[in-house]
């Protein structure tokens, strides 16, 4: 549970932009879309396989 301290005279914008600030690095939302479906774990793999090449041609590219 999340528990956002709003001071005296606190802007309401600004604690909800908080709020929000720090439910997206919990990370709650991506764990619910990641549970909708089930991926195999084949694909998984192969999807990791596929960032860390992509991820090594940038970086190569940058090296060169």
């Amino acid at each position: 549970m999340l528990i956002i301290p709003v001071k005296d005279g606190e802007n309401i914008d600004r604690a909800l932009k908080r709020f929000k600030r720090k439910f997206d690095r919990t990370g709650t939302m991506r764990k619910l879309r990641d549970r909708q479906a089930f991926t195999k774990p084949s694909v998984s793999r192969r999807r990791e396989v596929q960032k860390a090449s992509y991820i090594q041609g940038l970086r190569d590219q940058e090296n060169i």
